[in-house]
């Protein structure tokens, strides 16, 4: 079996295939998109670091391809969906960064505090400009921590020794684990008007993109800090350097942006106050190691003994199970990202019913892609099929399983049910074939939906006009309907109404059709 290394990986991570009978390797980093297209059908497995793109074009072309190692943890850089589709699993290494991110996210604060490298330059110019560089202690302030996952949990554990109080936003942690570690859960306004420091460490979502936007900002303390070395994107830049210009923040911390490398017109990197590095949280010599090391056995693992570990699209099974019950798994995880978009408040429980010819199977890999999907929504590209459970359990989210033999009107039914500690939301769906999934009952509604896509989901007065008002207001604004899906409690009672569009709605839109007659309530959710 061959392995593709097309990035520059650890000897250690390389020495571990060396030692494999039956494995040959070949490392050439910097091949040009076309030439990784033309030579990767030769090849069983590709491992890749951040900068080779593994497109739905080098998907197509990797007629043997098994299995994508990325050394690392973000998969930005793999059409995991074209992978999926092929059934070449896809898997990385999360837990090699966490200490390296931590540790370089304290050197930011410590060095945006106490103007570190704004001195050093003056220096090397020859300078001596002490009362220039007069800094700031973060003894006694309070450090704002976006995100509580481990590299949040390591980042606050350290800047307590350092006298900081800390508090945290995530809205799906366990409130329990947070409070093991002295930490207390805020929402995020409260964060941002009371914080002198803020780190950020959420994945990039559609949730999270500019989460730190302008009005945001505008919560901050004048004299506050921001820093950054999760994902660009999640910080409005535009609206960063407004308020650093503005006089409305008092510095930023940035290892991470959305364009990158940065554009050299990029203002924020010709601001005096801020302190900037090139994407190098995971950049030390024992976090490199530890993720080529991590690939590449599993990598190893998977290619002699079928063994799945840190996979993304996948359970722990045989690939040739996993084909089998692709469909499945491929489908519930997406009703799973459906109740997460539509569920407010705190995940509390999760059930899941099964009944049907899918019983056949083993279910728990059913409930790991239900898991997956109702966490990724929130938690992006970081979960999987491996850690889905111990996030759950971390955000002490109790998950309940159920069989029901009898078959009722379905060859097959998958029924799922969120309760938060505002509300509860259920969703059922059933697979006609391999290829025919729908919904078929939305919060009590019954209907027949496609789970795909771009979704708005509207619920409404069931009176005459309301399906034309909304098409008419989409087609204002240049919102193609792909498909529109109805169900009603009763005649004159309530209504749902899926609408399938070809592009996300903007918040204006949103906003639009709230305010049409008789809505009650509007919701977007990508599935």
């Amino acid at each position: 079996m061959k392995v593709l290394v097309c990035d520059n990986l650890s000897s250690h991570g390389l020495e571990i295939l060396r030692q494999e009978q039956d494995i040959s390797i070949e490392q050439k980093p910097g091949l040009a998109p076309q030439e990784l297209i033309s030579i990767i059908a030769d090849y069983d497995a590709l491992i890749v670091r951040s900068s080779t793109k593994v497109t739905a074009e080098v998907i197509a072309a990797a007629q043997n391809l098994k299995v994508v190692g990325r050394a690392g943890v973000g998969l930005d850089n793999v059409d995991i969906a074209a992978a999926t589709k092929r059934g070449i699993v896809v898997m990385n290494a999360p837990g090699g960064n966490t200490i390296t991110t931590a540790e370089h996210t304290v050197a930011m604060i410590m060095a945006v505090s106490r103007k570190i490298p704004q001195a050093t330059t003056s220096m090397k110019d020859f300078k001596w400009e002490k009362k220039k560089f007069v800094g700031v202690e973060v003894f006694n302030k309070t450090l704002g921590v976006i995100g509580l996952g481990r590299i949040g949990f390591e980042v606050g554990r350290r800047m307590k020794e350092f006298g900081m109080q800390v508090i945290a936003y995530d809205p799906f942690i366990s409130l329990e684990a947070a409070q093991k570690q002295e930490i207390e859960v805020v929402e995020l306004n409260q964060l941002l008007s009371k914080a002198d420091y803020i780190t950020i460490h959420t994945p990039l979502t559609e949730e999270t993109r500019y989460l730190i936007d302008e009005a945001a900002l505008a919560r901050m303390k004048p004299e506050a800090y921001i820093i950054n070395c999760a994902r660009g994107g999640i910080i409005n830049e535009k609206a960063l350097y407004n308020a650093l210009t503005n006089g409305r923040l008092a510095g930023a911390a940035l290892d991470v942006f959305e364009q990158e490398p940065p554009s050299p017109d990029n203002p924020l990197l010709q601001l005096e106050q801020v302190i900037c590095t090139p994407h190098l949280g995971a950049s030390t010599k024992e976090a490199q190691e530890k993720v080529a090391r991590d690939i590449a056995q599993q990598v190893a693992d998977f290619l002699k003994r079928g063994e799945v570990v840190n996979a993304v699209n996948m359970p722990n099974i045989s690939q040739e199970d996993f084909l089998k019950v692709l469909p499945y798994i491929s489908f519930i995880e997406r009703m799973g990202k459906l109740l997460s978009q539509l569920a407010a408040g705190r995940f509390e429980e999760f059930v899941l019913y099964y009944s049907g010819h899918m019983l056949e199977h083993d279910v728990s890999l059913f409930t790991l892609a239900a898991i997956r999907g109702l966490l990724s929504a929130i938690l992006g590209e970081n979960v999987n099929y491996v850690n889905a459970p111990f996030l759950a359990r971390e955000r002490n989210i109790r998950v309940v399983e159920s069989k029901r033999t009898e078959v009722g009107d379905y060859p097959n039914l998958i029924c799922l049910e969120l309760k938060t500690n505002k509300e509860k939301h259920t969703v059922a769906g059933t697979l006609f074939s391999k290829k025919d999934a729908r919904i078929v009952e939305l919060d009590g509604f019954h209907l027949e939906a496609i789970p795909a896509g771009h979704v708005l989901v509207l619920q409404s007065v069931d009176v005459p006009g309301v399906v034309g008002n909304i098409g008419r207001s989409l087609g204002e604004v240049g919102v193609n309907i792909g498909r529109m899906q109805l169900g009603r409690d009763k005649e004159g009672g309530r209504a749902i109404s899926l609408v399938n569009v070809d592009s996300p709605v903007s918040p204006a839109v949103l906003d639009h059709l709230r305010g049409l007659p008789n809505i009650t309530h509007v919701k977007q959710v990508s599935i």
